[in-house]
This record gives C-alpha cells, sequence and structure tokens, in this order.
C-alpha cells in the first residue's frame, strides 16, 4: 500500500462508508464501469506522448469516438501529453496509465470556457452521467506563481489584524497568485450523476484542483492532491457546490488554500443544498482549513460526515462560516487527530482545531452587495467526538447576536494549546471560547497548557452569552498559576451544570462566574481539592444564581 495513506479505517469508518455505499446506489454496475469494455488508446488517434506536442485534439478525437461507441475506456499510455479543455462524455472510463502525465496547458487559449471563466479546466463535463478518472497516472497543472500585495482580500481579518499590530504588509511580501489571467481547475463538472475518481495524482493545480456543482452520487477514492502549502493561493483540494451523495475516501490532500470546501452558492446555477457527504480515511494538510463549510452558503450544506482522518500540519482544522444565510446542519467529527500549524500572517487563521462563525457578508466584506446582507445562517447540531487536537490558537465557537449557535457537543476532546515564538503574531487566549451558543455539552473534555507559556492564555473553557450548558468530567486548568484566570469562566451563562469534573495540579481558581444575567447554574460531585480557590462569584451575580448540590456551601 503507498505509504501517503493513513492505516485503515476504524469501525466508524467502515459504518460510515457503509452508509455512503447507499447513498451511492446498489444498481446494476454502469457500462463505463463494467468488464470488458472497449479501449481507445490516444496514441491510436494520433497523440505522441511527447511534451512539446499538443495533444488536445487527438485525445478529444479519442473522447468522442468512445461516447459514439456507446461508452468504453479512453487510455493514456506511458507518456507526457500537453492539452486544453478536454470535454467528457457519458458512460466513459478516462484512464491514465501508471508513467502518463496529462500536463495543463499554460496558453489561457486552450481553455474552452464559454463565457463563465471560472467553468474553466483541464477536464470538463457538463449534464453527464456515468463518467470514471482513473489510474496511477499524474494530472499536472504546472501552476507558477508571483508575490504582490494582496488587495482583492483587503477587508479580511488577518490583514486588518496585522495593520492594527502595526506590523508592516510590505516588509514580507504578502501572497503567490497564478502567473496568468486565467487559472483553470484540473476538473469542472457540473450537474453529473454517478461519478467516480480514483488512484490518481493531481498536482499543482492553478484554481481549485476538483470543482464540481450539482453533482450526485459521486465518489473520490486513493487520490493524492497536492498545491504549495506556501504559495498556492485559491488552489482548494476539493469544492462541492451542492453536490449530494459524495464519498471522499483514503485520500491524502496536500494544499496550500481549503483541501475541502463545502458550499451552496448560485456561482454556476441556482443554490442547491450540499448534502450527504462522508469523508473517511484522509489525510489532510493545508495552510488554511482542513474542512471550510464556506461563507458562500446560501441554500444549507447538511447531513456530513468527517471520520477516522489525521490533519496534520493545518491553519485551522475546521471552519464552520455561513453569511449568505445557508444553515449548517447535522454534522459528525470523530475519531480525528488534528496537529495546527500557524501560517504566515496573509493566510486566514490562526492555528486553530476549530472555527465557528456565523455573519452577515458586509460583516466580512463592508463592499458586498446589499442585497445579499441577509439574517446570519444557523448552525447547529455539531457533533465533535474522539479528538486529540494540537493548537496554537484559540478554538472560536462564536454565533450571531441574530444567530446563536445550536446543539454544539463535544465528547472525548483532549487539546494542547501550545506558542510559537517566530510566528508574526499569537492571538491566543482560551482554549475553547464559545458565546452566543444554546444547548452546548462538553464531555470527558481535557485541555493541557505547554511551555512556554504565553502571557495571553486565559482559561481552558469560556463561556460567555450561552444558556442550557452541561460540562461533564472537565480536567483541566487555567493557563498560569495565581493570576486571574480561571479554569472555566462563565460570563451571562444560564441552565448549566458543572459536574464530575477535576481541577489538576497547579489549579488557581477553577471556576469564575460573572454576569447579571448568570442563573441557574449547578455543581455537583466536583474535584476540586488541588485547586485553590474551588469557584469565585462576581459581585454582579444575583442572589441564588449558584447552587452547589454536593455537600458543603459555595466559596466566595
Amino acid at each position: 500500500m503507498n505509504d501517503r495513506f493513513p492505516p485503515g479505517a476504524g469501525a466508524v469508518g467502515r459504518a460510515a462508508l457503509g452508509l455512503m455505499l447507499l447513498i451511492l446506489g446498489t444498481g446494476m454496475e454502469p457500462r463505463a464501469w463494467g468488464a470488458g469494455a472497449r479501449v481507445f488508446n490516444v496514441r491510436d488517434y494520433g497523440a505522441t506522448g511527447r511534451r512539446d506536442d499538443d495533444a488536445r485534439p487527438s485525445i478529444q478525437r479519442a473522447i468522442e469516438a468512445c461516447g459514439a461507441a456507446g461508452g468504453g475506456v479512453v487510455s493514456l499510455p506511458p507518456g507526457i501529453y500537453t492539452s486544453g479543455t478536454l470535454r467528457l462524455r457519458s458512460h466513459l472510463r478516462f484512464r491514465i496509465e501508471a508513467g502518463a502525465t496529462l500536463l495543463a496547458a499554460p496558453d489561457p487559449k486552450a481553455y474552452d470556457c464559454g463565457p463563465i471563466i471560472s467553468k474553466a479546466a483541464l477536464l470538463y463535463g457538463e449534464d453527464l452521467e456515468d463518467v470514471v478518472l482513473e489510474g496511477q497516472g499524474i494530472l499536472d497543472g504546472q501552476a507558477e506563481y508571483e508575490w504582490k500585495l494582496d488587495d482583492f482580500e483587503e477587508n479580511f481579518d488577518h490583514k486588518t489584524m496585522m495593520q492594527r499590530l502595526g506590523k508592516s504588509l510590505a516588509r514580507s511580501v504578502p501572497k503567490g497568485f497564478p502567473k496568468r489571467d486565467l487559472y483553470p481547475h484540473l476538473v469542472w463538472l457540473g450537474r453529473c450523476k454517478d461519478v467516480k475518481v480514483s488512484g490518481l495524482n493531481f498536482l499543482r493545480s492553478p484554481s481549485w484542483t476538483f470543482a464540481l456543482y450539482a453533482c450526485q452520487r459521486v465518489s473520490f477514492d486513493g487520490l493524492y492532491i497536492y498545491t504549495s502549502l506556501k504559495e498556492a493561493v485559491w488552489a482548494d483540494g476539493i469544492d462541492l457546490d451542492g453536490c449530494s451523495g459524495v464519498s471522499i475516501a483514503n485520500c491524502a490532500i496536500e494544499t496550500g488554500d481549503d483541501c475541502v470546501a463545502l458550499v451552496s452558492a448560485n456561482t454556476w446555477g441556482p443554490a442547491l443544498a450540499c448534502e450527504n457527504v462522508c469523508v473517511t480515511n484522509c489525510r489532510l494538510a493545508s495552510a488554511s482549513a482542513g474542512i471550510k463549510f464556506s461563507e458562500g452558503n446560501r441554500a444549507g450544506v447538511r447531513n456530513i460526515q468527517v471520520v477516522d482522518s489525521l490533519f496534520n500540519q493545518v491553519n485551522r482544522g475546521f471552519v464552520f462560516l455561513t453569511a449568505l444565510g445557508g444553515a449548517i446542519r447535522n454534522v459528525t467529527l470523530e475519531n480525528l487527530t488534528i496537529n495546527c500549524r500557524r501560517g504566515d500572517w496573509f493566510w486566514a487563521g490562526d492555528g486553530q482545531p476549530f472555527r465557528f462563525r456565523a455573519a452577515r457578508i458586509r460583516e466580512l466584506d463592508p463592499s458586498a452587495p446589499k442585497a445579499d446582507d441577509v439574517t446570519p445562517g444557523v448552525i447547529r447540531d455539531i457533533t465533535i467526538r474522539n479528538v486529540i487536537a494540537r493548537a496554537q490558537g484559540s478554538s472560536l465557537i462564536y454565533g450571531h447576536p441574530e444567530s446563536y449557535l445550536q446543539g454544539v457537543h463535544l465528547e472525548n476532546v483532549k487539546l494542547f494549546v501550545s506558542t510559537d515564538p517566530a510566528a508574526p503574531y499569537d492571538l491566543a487566549e482560551n482554549a475553547l471560547d464559545f458565546r452566543r451558543a444554546r444547548d452546548v455539552t462538553l464531555r470527558e473534555v481535557e485541555v493541557l497548557w505547554d511551555r512556554p507559556a504565553l502571557p495571553s492564555w486565559k482559561s481552558a473553557l469560556n463561556f460567555e452569552d450561552v444558556a442550557g450548558l452541561v460540562v461533564e468530567r472537565f480536567t483541566g486548568s487555567g493557563a498560569w498559576p495565581r493570576r486571574d484566570a480561571p479554569a472555566i469562566a462563565f460570563k451571562q451563562v444560564s441552565a448549566a451544570v458543572v459536574r464530575h469534573c477535576r481541577a489538576v495540579d497547579g489549579a488557581e481558581t477553577f471556576l469564575k462566574i460573572s454576569g447579571p444575567g448568570s442563573r441557574d447554574l449547578r455543581v455537583q460531585d466536583n474535584d476540586l481539592s488541588r485547586a485553590r480557590t474551588p469557584w469565585e462569584l462576581d459581585k454582579d451575580l444575583p442572589p441564588g444564581a449558584l447552587k452547589e448540590l454536593d455537600a458543603g456551601p459555595p466559596s466566595n
């Protein structure tokens, strides 16, 4: 087995994959997938396999012949083939053999994208069914980059943050951009059904490696996707826009931008829900996010599973962001290892395992059209279970004053927090920071602070404007002994219970409660013997806000 893939999936991953097999269907095998299919060798249609020759006409002739025959296999034998846009056909099995490389032509004129330049791609298909891309060969986008100031992201948080800190933007050249006016995808598919991509290597895409719109029953298996972690701006791995019934399994994705992006936009047609997606047994690395629920979400992203996977060298593990009114619902993240490393300042993110944000689009981009400035969408029913994470930044789990998070649950999560003295900035404060949320549960969560410590570090768990909270079997402390940084901080928290928790050696105050809106709070059966102060109540707290259900009165 190729050593770029992680070990085999566990029981949860196998169960999830079984679910996806049901989603993808169990009917008769499509013609292009069956044995004995006719083979159309591109050499027989004039392709030479020499890099300097234009292989596009020959390969397209082979594809057309395959389509006219009702389906079959188009084969690229060993060699180097340079091509512009290749239009795929239904019932096609496009096979790039081991030793074969398909290069994306550098000339923009080689791409037949019509009036919508964002559809430009090396492999292009629209309204197709039964399409297979397979083999052990390589598709290489030949992306090259130039470094320049980034005007496109003028209002993004990371740029304004650097300015606020008084950091020079010109001292280190900001970001790499494609050295061309047209930057094609390696694969663009629209409204296609029954698609399978397996075994291939996708390298150096100038834009999103895969861009799929409104596709159904899609399988990605055993792929290697690579773009530069340092400079590959906009070069996401797999972007799913309004797709349903998608399995991403056994893939290694290393990208300068997001590894997998889930979105429901109206760029290529009506906004459709992106739903029923499973990512299992994958290895992800990104200068941006491992998995991103994109801000361009209009019709909703739902029913998503990410299981049995390794996130290694990611600036952010997961980003839940909605800014165009679409909801994010029913997401399960399970059996994961997340190792974060903060990217340079011009990459969004802060070395954080989790980032939740509901917003209005004009809060992200003041220049956005007023018609798009709708009420933020809901983020709800998110389960995070069996995770080991190493962070360099705070996990910010924030709702919006107009749209509170609902139903966020963490179980068996172990979080290490560290700092990097060489980083251009470090804004970390609380390890897990929840704000504006309802129905939140943390069970068996442990937070450990690495040394050396950052002066700005505060609490392991911070809750502000949260109602309906359960913290159970938590272990940890504030970051600094003998400082005003409790292990758990409540501000404007109601209907909450803290039970069966344990303070560790060196803990100062375990629980600090403030805010006149804090009420109906209970503590029960906790072992706080190692904390100097079990809990501290601010003077603005209403009488009777905290009740101790075990023996002994609360301490002030």
